[in-house]
């Protein structure tokens, strides 16, 4: 069995250039948790996932700074703050990214494999220690994405095997 007996054919993908905003309104159309994104030939140049896009409401740093004393300041205290998510204002994260591409939030280094590979560097690849790679982009030679395998097909696939 190769990726070809497995991959999804009808691939959904975005642009880098299409907006925070348009790619949320593609998750809510489409159940799923993460689009390829391609170029105007076809060529993959990245993945966006649900957690690429959770990652712009979350702050990277949680430190906050206060200094002590007058100017200059003597000393500088730290203390780790975790804000509740009910204590965030989605609203203005929202607006304040809709319109950043894609391309700022994709992941750019992405596992892949042609349609010859075998079934089993498939399964290594979403059974392996990324937890992060829950599908995997099919491209032909030239790098164009020409189908997508993502852990359900790969079940599936061996549950059909099993049954016939």
């Amino acid at each position: 069995m190769q990726a070809r007996d497995l991959m999804e054919t009808d691939v959904k993908t975005v642009a880098p250039d299409d907006d925070v905003a348009d790619v949320f309104k593609k998750f809510a159309r489409f159940d799923f948790s993460g689009f390829p994104v391609v170029d105007d030939e076809g060529g993959l140049v990245g993945v966006v996932t649900e957690s690429d896009l959770v990652d712009l409401f979350e702050p990277d740093d949680e430190t906050l700074w206060i200094p002590i004393g007058l100017p200059p300041f003597v000393d500088t205290l730290t203390y780790q703050v975790k804000a509740p998510w009910g204590d965030l204002d989605l609203g203005v994260d929202m607006v304040r990214n809709a319109d950043r591409p894609i391309s700022d939030v994709m992941s750019i280094d992405v596992a892949t494999v042609s349609p010859d590979t075998d079934v089993n560097e498939v399964l290594d690849l979403l059974a392996g220690d990324d937890p992060n790679i829950n599908r995997v982009p099919v491209v032909d030679d030239d790098g164009a994405i020409v189908g997508i395998i993502a852990r359900q097909d790969v079940i599936r696939a061996f549950r059909d095997k099993r049954l016939t």
